[in-house]
């Protein structure tokens, strides 16, 4: 089979890659001169429309709706803009083979392709029960979400167990999104996690409690310090019950997984420097392998602000880091400097009329401000984190746009605080004021 050759390959079709593309484009990329290849068949997207209003039975997102850069604001990048900008999207073709030092990608197909500047933004796949060996996780109607395809197969069986029975499996990110997702389906929803509290990674026991009896108010059950060990199906081999660690068996005509996520490497294991479970970038995303860069989560970057290296898994390092690795290839063509990535962690959700956003560092003593019970007609309540005597993140539920934007001048600046009890009695008022 013949090859191709490109002056820039971008491996994988997610948010990065259509970020890093728009970005090409700003800096005059020539027609022909950018590939992009990915195992999806449509065009990069903005993935968090999967967990949210992609399941919702009203005012349901769907395709062409959410392709990049709407998610940022930007202008939606149709597939007809790729062509437009002679770009070549290589749809449903996955590489599995790379080879580094001859600049050389094979497709599952046979197909060779060569490069001159490699983009990797293969992202992250789902961490299935299967891969731990749990009796009855390939039953049919269990699923994980990560790509559009997983998205489809969830809808219809929503459609076809119209007022069943679930259960989420999961108390993070995508647990809480889609038990709120499946609830406003009108399916009874329980949600079981092993942990003493959801979204442990990033709640402090006081966030949690507002989310967890919120949730209960709406009708999800959540069963908390315990795991699922097993799955019980019927003749059809569709899913009947989920069998707990302790001992309980809940019926179950869906399930839905969320367990977490690990960074699709493989393809460059023993072929670049990797650190925390990612591929090892500089400030430019640059590899240490010549004429590689790596974006998004399968990157591990120097966290200026905070002196760290670190890995970080959300849509906004997706759209950032994309753009700053084009822009530090297109400086180094030319031989011009750029600043270092400096990032502040942002983290945000959404979920029945819940909103809420996080950023900065959440280590530390932390307080907890303003109304935080759920059966408030409007509850509006944020905590901040403070470590050696300085602010280093906050959390805002319900907070408008100027509100959020306060808190992340906050998160950046750092600023000093007297005692905690003093900030805890200011609340927003002292991120307003910053």
């Amino acid at each position: 089979m013949a090859e191709k050759c490109f002056k820039y390959v971008i491996v994988g079709g997610g948010v990065s890659a259509g970020y890093a593309a728009r970005e090409f484009v700003k800096h005059g990329v020539k027609p022909g001169e950018l590939a992009i290849i990915s195992k999806e068949a449509v065009a990069p997207y903005e993935r968090p429309a999967l967990s949210k209003a992609y399941l919702f039975p009203e005012g349901t997102a769907r395709l062409p709706g959410f392709h990049v850069c709407v998610g940022s604001g930007g202008e939606r990048l149709l597939p007809e803009w790729y062509k437009e900008n002679g770009i070549e999207l290589i749809l449903r073709k996955e590489v599995v083979k790379a080879d580094l030092a001859s600049k050389t990608l094979a497709t599952s197909a046979g197909e060779i392709f060569k490069y001159h500047t490699l983009i990797i933004a293969t992202g992250s796949t789902v961490i299935k029960l299967s891969d731990f060996g749990v009796q009855g996780a390939d039953a049919k109607n269990i699923f994980y979400l990560r790509e559009i395809d997983d998205a489809d197969k969830l809808v219809e069986a929503i459609k076809s167990k119209k007022n069943g029975k679930a259960v989420v499996v999961g108390g993070g990110y995508i647990g809480l999104e889609l038990s709120a997702a499946l609830r406003i389906n009108n399916l009874k929803v329980t949600m079981v996690y092993p942990e003493p509290w959801c979204m442990p990674r990033l709640f402090t026991s006081g966030i949690a409690a507002f989310y967890e009896d919120y949730y209960r108010n709406k009708g999800v059950d959540i069963i908390k310090g315990t795991v699922a060990v097993g799955f019980n199906s019927d003749a059809n081999g569709e899913v009947k019950e989920v069998k707990l660690k302790d001992g309980r068996l809940l019926e179950a005509d869906i399930v839905v997984v969320g367990v977490g996520a690990r960074p699709l490497t493989t393809l460059f294991k023993g072929q670049v420097e990797e650190e925390k479970g990612g591929i090892k970038t500089d400030g430019f995303f640059k590899t240490s392998a010549p004429d590689v860069y790596a974006v998004g989560d399968v990157a591990t970057f120097p966290m200026k602000i905070y002196n760290e290296i670190r890995r970080v898994e959300h849509v906004d390092h997706s759209r950032k880091s994309a753009e700053q690795a084009v822009k530090a290839i297109k400086a180094s063509e030319e031989g011009k400097s750029i600043e270092e990535y400096d990032y502040l962690p942002f983290f945000y959700s959404r979920a029945f009329d819940l909103s809420w956003q996080f950023y900065g560092d959440n280590v530390g003593d932390s307080v907890l401000f303003g109304d935080s019970n759920p059966t408030s007609p409007k509850p509006k309540f944020g905590s901040y984190w403070v470590k050696d005597g300085k602010v280093v993140g906050a959390f805002l539920e319900a907070g408008s746009p100027d509100e959020n934007k306060a808190i992340a001048k906050v998160a950046r600046l750092q600023p000093a605080v007297g005692s905690l009890d003093e900030l805890t009695k200011e609340g927003l008022t002292f991120a307003c004021k910053i």
